[in-house]
């Protein structure tokens, strides 16, 4: 028999009247009810891997849209003499050694005496300096930035030995002096900037006599033999060879007046100020600065044409972020629509809009690339163009996870008790049964980005769609343009190829994360 407690037996004295709302107890949980997108966020941190990518991306983010800015003064500039050019920044250059043009080669003992002449003739403004390939070591122009070897190989037949230099040049300051014919009125100019900015962009003109082997060459200041070797003239005009030494002094072979000055300038015809021509020789590098106000630092060199390389990589990462993320959207939108009205509706509906998928779907995507680029980018622009491609039957995949999404949700009893209260269709679909596909429509969007990047990247690389010109470009552009000299010039190729590799595989493991995060078994599991 229980014990039974008689209430009317306890006193009201022990009784304590407490509100309805009040605290009665101090015991704390430690779970706390979290929002979906909250719960998300927590997994996706804990997956060491897409966080990682995530920084990535907003790192190569930051550079596409950085990098214009500081060298908003490079857009446009393309310039022959420095094409295919590497790494150079003269900050870099000069206190870490690092980013300095240089490349290593192997030269005959005339082409390295041709090229350190570069920086002894830089030095000599008026004629009448006399400096050493050692004197100009460290100077600002001297293109030799190490001289690694020196080789010795003797010829069995004619006993003679010959010498081979392992050195690295900044191929930079390895152009040099060009000659340029400029109006008078534009010679006066340069002169003008030259005195006011003492940057020294004229130098004397060279002699064309029998000691200046080509004349076309303006890198070849001093006398020089048929063959291209420096030589000493005695008095009776007869050339003997100079062999190389750091010490070596070499004979300038400068055109000179009557009173024996340099000449700066050749009357190349014309009869009037603004009309006639004069011949010039020009120190390129400074010459550069004056035409374009800063020096050819550029941190990733420069492409095949002479572009910068670091900003038409960036403008090539703006094109293939916005192309893929324009596309992701467009398909998300119209493939969510598609996608809910087949889901929900099912039937009829759903049979007629899944053969219209079907027949589009089996459509080459290659062929209406194709075509669209052929017929309809010379109207709306290759960039338009393309966007009508993409999203043409880019929405099958989207619409196809969302149907499925809607048959998953639709029967649900929440679906059921909406219908019940007299939810209408378009507040069943977008309130109720959306909502819960939202984790699988973001996780495809995501994962749709890498793909169109890789698939602009190649239709670009394969010239289909033409995206190379001076304010445009795409990285499978730069790859294409590099194709076939990369070997030769491999930064052309290694930093785009490069910052694709990093945008595909980081896209990836960010869409990943995302699908780990959003995927609705593991809400509340604590990995």
């Amino acid at each position: 028999m229980k014990h039974q407690i008689d209430l009317n037996a306890i006193p009201k004295e022990k009784f304590r009247f407490a509100q309805l709302d009040a605290k009665l107890s101090d015991t704390k949980f430690d779970d706390k009810p979290i929002g979906y997108f909250h719960d998300a966020w927590i997994r996706f941190r804990k997956n060491r891997a897409s966080v990682v990518a995530t920084v990535i991306i907003i790192l190569i983010v930051l550079f596409a849209f950085i990098v214009p800015v500081f060298t908003k003064n490079h857009a446009g500039v393309m310039d022959t003499y420095y094409a295919k050019k590497g790494p150079r920044y003269t900050f870099l250059k000069e206190n870490l050694g690092i980013a300095d043009g240089g490349v290593t080669g192997s030269y005959s003992e005339m082409d390295f005496v041709r090229y350190a002449a570069i920086g002894v003739g830089a030095e000599d403004t008026d004629g009448n300096s006399v400096k050493t390939i050692k004197d100009t070591m460290g100077t600002l122009y001297q293109p030799l930035n190490e001289l690694i070897k020196v080789e010795e190989s003797v010829n069995k037949l004619s006993k003679k030995t010959t010498l081979r230099f392992t050195a690295e040049f900044d191929t930079y300051l390895q152009v040099g002096f060009i000659y340029k014919m400029v109006t008078q009125q534009e010679y006066q100019k340069i002169l003008d900037y030259q005195n006011e900015s003492g940057l020294q962009i004229l130098y004397p003109l060279i002699e064309n006599n029998q000691w200046n082997p080509d004349s076309t060459d303006a890198n070849y200041w001093y006398k020089a033999d048929k063959k291209f070797n420096a030589v000493t003239v005695n008095e009776k005009g007869k050339g003997t060879k100079l062999d190389y030494s750091e010490d070596m002094v070499l004979e300038d072979n400068y055109m000179r007046d009557e009173n024996g000055e340099v000449k700066y300038w050749q009357y190349a015809g014309g009869g009037t100020f603004d009309t006639a021509h004069y011949k010039v020789r020009l120190l390129y590098y400074n010459y550069y600065y004056y035409l374009h106000g800063f020096f050819p630092d550029y941190i990733f060199g420069t492409d095949a044409q002479g572009y910068d390389l670091a900003l038409r990589m960036a403008k090539g990462i703006q094109l293939s972020l916005l192309v893929a993320v324009a596309v992701s959207a467009i398909n998300m939108v119209l493939g969510a629509i598609y996608g809910a009205i087949e889901g929900y509706y099912g039937g009829t509906a759903d049979l007629i809009m899944e053969r219209i998928s079907d027949v589009l779907s089996y459509v080459p995507f290659m062929i209406v690339m194709t075509l669209f680029q052929m017929h309809l980018a010379a109207k709306v622009g290759p960039i338009v163009s393309l966007l009508l491609g993409y999203i043409s039957t880019g929405w099958i995949g989207m619409a196809y996870r969302v149907r499925t999404q809607f048959y998953r949700f639709k029967t649900q009893e929440y679906v059921l008790a909406a219908h019940t209260l007299g939810a209408n269709d378009w507040r069943i679909i977008w309130k109720h049964i959306f909502p819960n596909a939202i984790g699988t429509i973001i996780t495809s969007s995501a994962l749709t980005i890498p793909g169109v990047i890789n698939s602009e990247s190649m239709l670009s690389y394969l010239g289909i769609v033409k995206l190379g010109t001076s304010t445009t470009t795409s990285l499978g552009t730069l790859l294409a343009d590099a194709s076939s000299i990369w070997t030769s010039y491999p930064h052309l190729m290694i930093f785009p190829a490069m910052v694709l590799s990093l945008l595909m595989i980081c896209f990836n493991l960010f869409g990943n994360g995302l699908r780990d995060a959003f995927n609705p078994s593991l809400r509340g599991v604590d990995d």
